[in-house]
């Protein structure tokens, strides 16, 4: 009985043990929820037929960006509008870039800047902001940080004038469901297109 008590308490102690290594979201310093910024106007904003774009052209046949877009898509037609297909040419246009990786490439900075009005608005994307981008070592461990970015421009196609933009950021570990474009994208479109239009100019955390 006492060699019975002994094992079954070495078992626990074991179990006990490796609980306390296990990684976690908040010993990775991972940040809860998904940051939301968000500008336009103030005025109304027209629903109509709208055409899912990447920023970079280079995309548009793109089966990843034709994929990952849907969730946007999803969020568009709940808001009102009908999304055209892709041979169409409508007049709204709703340019989308999505960026992932790791916390350190991301880091260094993918180019995205925000703001509706004037000639410095919006996203400009250099290399990293190119309709999809991802920088995702093989085989992402627990301990590794991903981190996704969505941004997505309302806009005229006639004279490229902005009604909407917005750019939402999540941190997951590269092992979770989150860490997969797929569902980082309709995390990341949900919390985004939330409350639509939002609060202009403001950065706000969506749990």
């Amino acid at each position: 009985m006492k060699k019975t008590a002994r094992a079954l308490g070495l078992v626990i102690a074991a179990a006990a043990l490796l609980s306390g290594c296990q990684t976690t979201d908040q010993s990775l310093g991972i940040q809860e929820g998904v940051s939301v910024t968000r500008f336009h106007l103030g005025g109304p904003i027209a629903r109509g037929e709208i055409r899912i774009e990447p920023s970079d052209p280079a995309a548009a046949s793109s089966l990843e960006f034709s994929q990952l877009s849907r969730a946007v898509e999803r969020e568009l037609t709940r808001l009102g509008w009908t999304v055209a297909p892709a041979n169409a040419r409508s007049e709204q246009v709703a340019l989308v870039t999505i960026n992932q990786g790791s916390r350190e490439a991301m880091s260094r900075g993918s180019g995205l800047s925000i703001g509706v009005g004037g000639g410095s608005g919006g996203y400009y994307g250099g290399g990293a902001a190119a309709g999809v981008s991802a920088d995702i070592p093989v085989g992402g461990s627990a301990h590794q940080i991903i981190m996704t970015e969505l941004a997505v421009r309302i806009q005229r196609r006639s004279d490229a004038t902005v009604a909407w933009e917005g750019r939402a950021q999540m941190e997951a570990r590269a092992d979770s469901e989150l860490g997969s474009p797929g569902a980082a994208m309709d995390r990341l479109a949900q919390a985004l297109f939330q409350d639509f239009p939002g609060e202009s100019g403001r950065t706000i955390r969506i749990r």
